[in-house]
């Protein structure tokens, strides 16, 4: 069964780091391009830092650059979110992604459960 399960989330005061972590299960994520998403309350989800398949880092949402960086590990089959100088627009439910593209098909997205990240001030 293919899943991705994230942890690593909860309170943070506005300042301080956490690192989200997101485990792929029955599957390996070598091949895919994997990112961060988050969907804050009443808003839109947006598209936080992605890195391909290759290990190109290919995206990071303006108001994270310099903060949030994103890294996998192909060995744990596992990808990384560590958020520092986090601020209280940060608060949002997180969510990992894997997504397999392929000549002459359609892409293929995984998705985590979501994780509550929330930051005071």
């Amino acid at each position: 069964q293919v899943q991705l399960v994230e942890s690593g989330g909860g309170l943070v005061q506005s300042g301080g780091s956490l690192r989200l972590s997101c485990a792929a299960f029955g599957f390996s994520l070598d091949d895919y391009t994997i990112g961060w998403f988050r969907q804050a309350p009443g808003k839109e989800r947006e598209g936080v830092s992605c890195i391909a398949s290759v290990g190109v880092h290919t995206y990071d949402e303006d108001s994270v650059k310099g903060r949030f960086t994103i890294t996998r590990d192909n060995a744990k089959n596992t990808m990384y979110l560590q958020m520092n100088n986090m601020k209280p627009d940060g608060t949002a439910v997180y969510y990992c992604s894997a997504t397999l593209i392929q000549l002459g098909r359609p892409p293929t997205t995984a998705w985590g459960q979501g994780i509550q990240v929330t930051v005071s001030s």
